[in-house]
């Protein structure tokens, strides 16, 4: 089988390589001969650039670009209105793209110059490329990777509806040592609050920055054969009344290289093929680039489709389930551009914590949309030893009954302050020291009550209105803040009343911790007393307490610790047909789903025992599929594989 790719941009190349891997015969037309520049940068997630890893395997040539860490959504004035973390996303200019796929493919198979003009066709089927030169390349299949404006697909599918142009983009790239120390690895946008206007700034390297400036065509334009110096007066006026930091950058910047760039889409299409044709990346859909999906999706689609065209004998088969993978996250991109582009031309009608964030994906629970049969309220609070120690259970729980239960968090108050807690023996902060080394030495989860000595906490109530700030922007996510937390308390003995080491924690388990500070000082402190309330009506005078609840509303309480197998029964008690579920215990598993875990805590998840499961760990350190931090009373093994 022969494949002519019909485009030498990142979609055609790519393509072409992963062919190639593959031994199948691939000739790559590309219309300009020489490369170009244009495009500047792409940002790019790891579902793309791990697929580009695999290509230069056992080469010398390096992946070109810079990890993108955190994004940054500013008023026009430089008051920050979000601030999450990015996980996995890069940076890369398009000529540094470009030349590492072209250092990769073959030269002799890359035919440059070559503008496309139609098809030859016999028996209904192409057997040949029709270039305006008069070259003729003949194949089996073809593929259009020519781009948005594509003149492939219109020879197959006919001409497409694009949308308007409402926003265009003025996109260019410059250095700047000063910035490049303090913006590294950081998205930083700047968005008008009153009219469709924003300024966004990338590094790709240590000291060069792409940049972006989008703008309402309905409120200023300027015209696409604009002189450098007419086009640097727009974007200075435009952006007059914006932070020094935009006027910095922009000083350094070349106007003769950069470009206006007209946004627009089309809808998804019925189908991506015709006979022994296909298309791939902007040629088969086209997104509005608030989405920054563009380039990652055409990589996923040379990806995909070679594994269809390896899987399947048939290519139009091949052709058909390569579209059927793919449309759904294609359909997706396209409406949350628009959903995008609507937000941006009507900023008054939008809170800045509500602006969606594009390039953060978040992880669907398989039980999520599964009717629980069992609610259990959960009442907790972040300085709880024992509601630490129940952690491994807990997770256990999730794993093999998730289908059955579904757990509702509550904070308990354990501490309002010292001149009102009265439990036991515990009157005074470094009576808490010796309770908590303890318990450490009863269940084998490291906990290190020196901080109650050298740093005691004042109260338990800022980290549990905290964790209702975190509940209110993301409730999976707020379980991962908790467990942050408790990590920073327990483990590292960091005061987590100081709002600095909650914040860094929002941040860390990738919540908008602008937002998540403003729902702090606001709305979290009336649903912590709303907590409060509940656990008094409910009568709860125990920390842990679980009141599992069925359909028929029949009610079971299981207080302070109890064996796992006890909180099994009750589950079997309540709803007697429930099955758990087998989960694997592989070790990569188990790092695969969680962030962190203590040695307890995997031995108990993977069924092994302490000498068993010692060596493991120690085995996953050296091979670098784990970290771990070292406190006084034992080890948290930090994943570099997880999931969230």
């Amino acid at each position: 089988m022969k494949v002519v790719i019909i485009g030498g941009g990142v979609a055609g190349l790519t393509l072409g390589l992963l062919l190639r891997k593959n031994n199948i015969n691939v000739v790559v037309n590309e219309k300009f001969k020489q490369m170009t520049t244009r495009g500047h940068a792409f940002l790019m997630h790891i579902d793309g650039w791990s697929i580009l890893n695999e290509l230069n395997a056992n080469t010398e040539i390096n992946l070109p670009g810079e990890e993108i860490g955190a994004f940054s959504l500013n008023k026009q004035d430089g008051r920050q209105v979000k601030k999450q973390k990015l996980n996995l996303w890069r940076c890369i200019k398009r000529k540094d793209l470009i030349q590492f796929l072209y250092d990769l493919f073959p030269k002799e198979q890359l035919k440059t110059g070559r503008i496309f003009s139609h098809f030859i066709y016999e028996n209904g089927k192409a057997v040949a490329a029709y270039f305006t030169n008069g070259e003729i390349e003949y194949g089996d299949v073809f593929v259009g990777a020519d781009g948005g404006n594509s003149e492939v697909r219109e020879a197959i599918l006919g001409a497409v509806s694009y949308t308007a142009v409402e926003v265009k983009e003025v996109v260019g790239i410059c250095t700047n040592e000063k910035l490049g120390t303090s913006h590294q690895n950081i998205f930083t946008k700047y968005q008008s609050c009153n009219r469709g206007l924003s300024f966004g700034m990338i590094p790709v390297s240590e000291k060069d920055f792409v940049w972006f400036m989008q703008y309402s065509v309905a409120e200023a334009d300027c015209n696409q054969g604009c002189t450098p110096d007419e086009l640097k007066a727009f974007c200075n006026y435009q952006l007059a009344d914006f932070p020094p930091v935009v006027t910095e950058l922009l000083s350094t910047n070349d106007f003769s290289t950069s470009y206006i760039w007209n946004t627009r889409d089309f809808g998804l299409l019925p189908k991506f093929h015709a006979n022994n044709i296909v298309l791939i990346g902007d040629a088969a859909h086209l997104a509005l680039p608030f989405t920054s999906a563009g380039t990652t999706n055409a990589i996923l689609d040379a990806k995909k489709l070679t594994e269809k065209l390896l899987s399947l004998n048939n290519i139009e088969e091949a052709f058909q389930a390569y579209y059927d993978e793919r449309k759904d996250d294609i359909k997706k991109h396209i409406y949350l551009g628009r959903e995008l582009k609507e937000l941006f031309l009507n900023p008054l009608d939008v809170d800045g914590d509500k602006m969606v964030v594009p390039l953060i994906t978040k992880k669907e629970d398989r039980d999520a949309h599964t009717q629980k049969l069992i609610d259990i309220q959960y009442f907790t609070d972040p300085i709880c030893s024992t509601c630490w120690v129940v952690q491994p259970l807990l997770r256990k729980l999730k794993l093999e009954y998730g289908a059955y239960i579904q757990i509702d968090y509550r904070m308990g108050g354990l501490l309002p302050s010292w001149d009102e807690y009265e439990r036991g023996s515990i009157t005074k902060p470094s009576d808490v020291a010796p309770h908590w080394e303890e318990v450490c030495m009863i269940h084998g989860i490291p906990l290190d009550g020196d901080i109650w000595i050298e740093d005691p906490l004042p109260s338990s109530y800022p980290p549990s209105i905290a964790f209702k700030a975190a509940q209110m922007q993301d409730a999976d996510l707020a379980l991962l803040f908790l467990r942050r937390i408790k990590e920073m308390l327990f483990l590292e003995k960091k005061n987590i009343v100081d709002m600095a080491y909650l914040e860094k924690a929002a941040f860390d388990v990738g919540l908008d911790s602008a937002r998540f500070v403003y729902d702090y000082e606001n709305k979290a402190q009336e649903a912590f007393k709303e907590d409060l309330i509940l656990a008094q009506n409910m009568q709860v005078g125990v920390l842990p307490t679980l009141i599992f609840r069925n359909l028929e509303n029949e009610q079971i309480i299981s207080k302070d610790y109890q064996e796992y197998e006890y909180l099994e029964g009750i589950i079997h008690q309540l709803v007697p047909h429930a099955q758990k579920r087998t989960f694997d215990t592989d070790p990569i598993f188990l790092f695969t789903n969680f962030s962190t875990m203590t040695s307890k805590e995997f031995s108990f998840l993977s069924s092994t025992s302490m000498e068993e499961t010692n060596g493991t760990l120690a085995d996953l350190f050296e091979k670098g599929f784990i970290d771990k931090y070292e406190s006084k009373n034992g080890i948290i093994w930090k994943s570099k594989l997880a999931n969230y």
